[in-house]
């Protein structure tokens, strides 16, 4: 169905495909709108989910536009200065109700490393964003803003170097929303990956695949007889239909077939204790609706079943009612069923509460109907029909409804008619009568049945029959007796078309007359198929089964006899239902409504139309939907409740007192949809004496049918004349309104049109004055040429100076305070900048070049210097100033002509005269002398030098006026000559004695080294006494570390130790000093208790001292001590000590 063709995304396009740091690239999407009735729904996203709808900023812009002419939508999305972290995976999404594609491409940015040459732009004004406000202030002198450049910074490495506590802090300062987003990243780039291996090539970590499709996993092993081993959610995956195992060098594959939801899940490729995992996503293909839902009209109390069907079995569906999901309740209400692709929603007894929109939900689109409930409409099948009765007779109306059930009341004149003897009412099933018996003058009149509950009714009238008979004698002239002849209007009879016409005429006369019955003087007999004509006595009856238009006329009866003959004229008018009127037209449209209006029908049925009914559908439903049940009188309707970007025709019927006319045709197929919201953001960009520049930005709301363009109307303040500013309408969001007249004020007014007309007009805040505003002159000098711009002679030189300044300024360039020859240098100046051009520059171009602009006596100027340079002449003076073995010194002087640049180095070569065959020595060299070395011996060299600066090589080098030759000569071996050396060194403690305290009674060592040429003699000291032949004491020596060992010593072995070493050379020293701690004897209460009582006398020979032990006892059971008298020479006498 080409209403819902299913748009196509165009390949995005990358310009270029791998752009560098500095280049903007831009992706565009195109897609076919011809059966589209909207425009369809776009989106991009990086990644997997992140919507790049909320990063639109500095750095990426999303565009969209339409061409009328080929019918295409175009959807651009512009990546400006792309950064390396802009890499990766994109995806274009675009959807149109139940339709759906996507493309997926990828990004690569590559570092640049060319600086390119980029010019500034610059606005008319300094207002920057607030130039949306009618605020001039900016066109004012102002100070020179100077803006500083920050250098680029690299938030990941802040973020790799900060605290975790610090991250919040950081992503605020630096923009960034996505905080999950930024931890994962930051936790992959921390996370150090770790060599396998086994694997050569390891899982992605993610795959995805559609439903149904079959996806192949990829690893690679180094060795290639490994064993793998496949595992879905930790289990062993066995060889089945739909997984296959395959094995090609060293590269294992696993493919799955046919995949299904069950398939997404971790998978895991296991060779020994080495893994790698990734992750299956299976994407369910979207749901589709391929029959739609259609809009329903039923009675009160039916069934109602709203039928859809979808593109696969088994698919989840949600209904919802006037926006809310609809479930099974416990009275029935609802039911769903599902058969295969069909949905059902079935509504049991439905009431006036169930009125509204219905929509069926799939993951793919959706789908919505209308239900309207009506009361249930009563039938006539028969009405009551006039009656024309004689007095006396019986009058009989009868009529029957639909309903059996249904009451009814009768009335006469709008009176309620009440049962009496003559008058009687009957409700039989569905039929109604009233019966009048011996009818009288005053039952004459209008009889009514009105039905209870509904709100219409049915009439009939009642005439009586006056027959006079005169007596008369023998042979009566014939005579008719109607009440109703003549052509006037109240003696018409009117007959309904299709129905029977009966003429009952009383007649008189005798004899008996004869009856003709004629129409436009042509005799009616019973030839004629539908007309009967009858005669009894005293009646002549007339008939004509199921009238039709062309049996409307006036009707004659002739009746004669010998007495004589009498004529009447019956006139009969034939009505019927009107014709159906043309179609209907549609007059405008809203956003859920429109305006429809027809004409009359040509032919009302010969009764006056009385209204007019209207019905719509969806242009792809086959069911009408009434939208009045009260017939419109009017020929305009306004019809409501409509879904915005649905198809709709309507069509109308006439109504008159005989019933409805068949339906009209159809209207042109629409589409409700509303104009769109205002412009924003109208604001003046630019004024002059006669132009005026206004900008505006797009509506916030456009609504479903697509931006048309925009209109632009002014008017001079005060009156109410809108002018158009041009004819038809413009796409662009500026216009420039040119020749208005100056000084004066106006006001200015954009709308945006679409296919629901003109939108709400955007006015300025006030009116503008139309005249120039003063500017102040104002040179922008471009950052590259702030610096002396270089060239190379023959290359084009096009420098642009923007500027600013109003009205225009008058632009003079000069060089060295002479003008510019116009043959060699171009001039070019706009409103906004100035461009010099040299087609081919030469040396002579070099120089300082001003520029100044100058509005009245206010000038600004500004300088650019540009340097031509050119390849250097050669050097000069090129000689060899020595020769010695294989070397060659040369010499020579710089080149007259340095290119107009400084010379970056020399190029020197050398050459054997016997081939002439030069090869470089010497590259990029910058000194002005050299020696040439390796040369062979026997060989004659001749040598030359190129000169070099930044444009290249001279093109002419120097050679040298003498060549050098290498003499042979004989090979004297001169043995070296070696001066002994002396070894010999004084000695030295490389590490010193170090004093000690020791316990009685253990053994004790005291070390240290020394060095020294030849070996030293050691000697040990204690208080300068040699020790070297005591018994007590050993001494050993062990690549010089020395020890001296003291055995068990006792406190009479503490003292100064020395060591002395002594060679030819000298002599050193080094001592410490030892101290050696007593033992303690353990002391029991009955030892103090002896020594306080004088019984225990202390001996020399026991070699302990008792009197530290006694005091810290003492102190700690509080003894008193001061009465102890010392008794031995090894018992201190610390008396001092004793009484603390």
């Amino acid at each position: 169905d080409p209403a819902v063709a299913e748009p196509k995304p165009e390949e995005p396009k990358e310009t270029p495909s791998a752009p560098t740091e500095s280049e903007n690239i831009t992706f565009v999407a195109r897609v076919c709108g011809e059966s589209l009735l909207k425009k369809p729904t776009v989106k991009w996203f990086k990644g997997k989910w992140m919507d790049l709808a909320s990063k639109s900023g500095k750095h990426l812009q999303l565009k969209e536009h339409y061409d009328r002419n080929t019918k295409v939508y175009t959807f651009e999305m512009h990546i400006i200065a792309p950064k390396a972290n802009f890499a990766g995976a994109y995806r274009c999404e675009v959807s149109f109700r139940d339709k759906f594609d996507s493309c997926n491409f990828d990004l690569a940015v590559h570092e640049c490393f060319v600086a390119c040459d980029s010019f500034l732009s610059y606005s008319s004004t300094d207002a920057g964003e607030d130039s949306g406000e009618l605020d001039f202030s900016a066109l004012l002198k102002k100070r020179a803003v100077h803006v500083s450049t920050e250098p680029e910074v690299d938030v990941w490495e802040i973020l790799q170097k900060s605290s975790p506590s610090e991250y919040e802090k950081i992503a605020f300062q630096y923009g960034i929303t996505d905080l999950r987003g930024m931890l994962k990243r930051l936790k992959k780039m921390k996370k150090e990956e770790k060599k396998s291996a086994a694997f050569l090539r390891k899982l992605d970590p993610a795959y995805q695949v559609e439903k149904g499709r079959k996806i192949k996993l990829q690893i690679e092993v180094d060795n290639p007889d490994a064993e793998v081993k496949w595992l879905k959610n930790g289990q062993e995956i066995h060889l089945t239909g739909r997984y296959i195992f395959e094995s090609v060098g060293n590269k294992r594959f696993l493919t799955i077939n046919n995949c299904t939801l069950a398939d997404d899940a971790a998978y895991t490729c296991m060779i020994g204790e080495e893994k790698t995992v990734t992750e299956l996503f299976v994407k369910e293909p979207p749901v589709l609706i391929v029959r739609n839902l259609e809009d329903q009209m039923v009675m009160k109390g039916e069934r109602v079943e709203f039928e859809c069907e979808v593109s696969e079995e088994g698919a989840q569906v949600k209904w919802e009612k006037d926006g809310v999901e609809l479930t099974r309740d416990e009275s029935f209400k609802y039911r769903f069923k599902k058969d295969g692709c069909k949905h059902v929603l079935i509504i049991n007894d439905v009431t006036k509460e169930d009125c509204g929109h219905y929509r069926v939900k799939t993951s793919g689109g959706q789908s919505l109907a209308e239900l309207m409930v009506q009361e249930k409409q009563l039938e006539v099948y028969q009405s009551i029909a006039d009656l024309t009765v004689k007095a006396k007779d019986q009058a009989v109306f009868k009529c029957e409804v639909s309903d059996e059930n249904v009451k009814g009341i009768w009335y006469k004149n709008g009176v309620e008619v009440k049962p009496d003897a003559r008058t009687h009412i009957t409700h039989i099933g569905r039929i109604h009568k009233l019966t009048i018996d011996d009818v009288k003058p005053e039952d004459e009149g209008d009889y009514t049945f009105v039905p209870e509950g509904y709100a219409f009714n049915l009439s009939a009238k009642l005439n009586l029959l006056e027959v006079k008979i005169d007596f008369v004698p023998r042979q009566d002239p014939p005579k008719i007796h109607l009440d109703c002849m003549g052509r006037t209007a109240e003696s018409t009879i009117l007959v309904v078309a299709g129905n029977k016409l009966r003429l009952d005429v009383p007649i008189t006369g005798d004899p008996a007359p004869t009856v003709v019955w004629t129409k436009r003087e042509k005799v009616l007999t019973d030839s004629d198929g539908r007309v009967h004509v009858e005669s009894t006595k005293g009646h002549c009856i007339f008939t004509i089964e199921g009238v039709e238009r062309q049996d409307e006329g006036v009707y004659s009866v002739i009746v004669r006899n010998p007495a004589g003959e009498d004529t009447a004229d019956i006139n009969v008018k034939v009505v019927d239902v009107p014709e159906p009127p043309e179609a209907p037209r549609i007059l405008s449209v809203g956003e859920d409504s429109c305006i429809v209006q027809w004409d009359p029908p040509l032919f009302d049925g010969g009764q006056p139309v009385i209204g007019y009914v209207l019905e719509r559908k969806k242009r792809k439903s086959y069911r009408w939907m009434r939208l009045n049940f009260d017939p419109y009188k009017e020929t305009t309707y306004e019809a409501k409740r409509m879904i915005e970007g649905v198809a709709y025709e309507m069509r109308v019927y006439a109504v008159n007192a005989i019933g409805m006319s068949r339906p009209s045709a159809a209207s042109q197929p629409f589409v409700p949809v509303a104009p769109t919201s205002e412009p924003t953001g109208l604001c003046v960009d630019d004024i002059s004496d006669t132009t005026i520049c206004l900008k505006w930005r797009a509506p916030e709301r456009i609504g479903s049918a697509e931006l048309e363009g925009y209109g632009v109307e002014y008017c001079k303040e005060g009156s109410d004349e809108w002018i158009p500013a041009f004819k038809g309408l413009t796409d662009r969001t500026s216009v420039i309104i040119r020749d208005l007249p100056t000084r004066e004020k106006m006001q200015f007014r954009v709308r945006a049109y679409n296919m629901a007309g003109p939108s709400p007009p955007a006015t300025l805040q006030q009116a503008v004055t139309i005249r120039e505003i003063m500017q102040r002159p104002k040179i922008w000098v471009p950052r590259n040429l702030r610096q002396t711009l270089i060239k190379k002679v023959g290359e084009t030189i096009n420098l642009v100076i923007p500027f600013q300044g109003k009205p225009r300024p008058q632009v003079t360039w000069t060089k060295i305070d002479e003008p510019l020859d116009p043959k060699q240098v171009s001039i070019r100046n706009s409103n906004t900048d100035t461009i010099l051009f040299i087609r081919r520059s030469e040396r002579k171009d070099s120089g300082k070049y001003d520029v100044q602009v100058q509005i009245e006596n206010v000038e600004d100027r500004a300088s650019v210097n540009i340097q031509i340079v050119d390849l250097p002449g050669p050097p000069q003076n090129l000689k060899a100033i020595d020769v010695w073995g294989f070397n060659v010194a040369l010499e020579w002087k710089p080149p007259k002509d340095n290119g107009n640049c400084d010379i970056t180095g020399y190029t020197i070569q050398k050459a054997d005269k016997k081939t002439m065959e030069w090869y470089t020595v010497f590259e990029q060299y910058r000194r002005t002398n050299c020696v040439v070395s390796d040369l062979i011996m026997g060989n004659e060299y001749v040598f030359r030098v190129y000169a070099m600066n930044m444009v290249g090589l001279s093109p002419e080098p120097c050679l040298s006026k003498d060549s050098a030759y290498i003499q042979k000569t004989g090979i004297v071996y001169k043995p070296p000559s070696y001066k002994e050396r002396d070894f010999s060194e004084v000695p030295k403690f490389t590490h010193p004695l170090m004093s000690r305290s020791v316990i009685a009674g253990y053994s004790a060592t005291l070390s240290c080294s020394v060095r020294g040429i030849p070996k030293p003699k050691i000697t040990w000291y204690k208080n300068k006494m040699d020790i070297t032949n005591e018994a007590k004491y050993r001494m050993f020596s062990n690549q010089g570390v020395l020890t001296l060992e003291i055995r068990k010593p006792c406190p009479f072995d503490g003292g100064v130790y020395m060591c002395k070493a002594i060679n030819s050379s000298g002599e050193d020293v080094v001592e410490c000093k030892l101290e050696v701690r007593r033992k303690y004897m353990p002391l029991t209460q009955d030892l103090l208790r002896d020594l306080l009582s004088n019984k225990v006398r202390l001996f020399q020979s026991s070699k302990m001292d008792l009197f530290p032990v006694i005091h810290d006892f003492c102190c700690v059971s509080h003894f008193n001590t001061s009465s102890l008298t010392p008794v031995s020479l090894h018992i201190p006498y610390r008396p001092h000590s004793l009484r603390s």
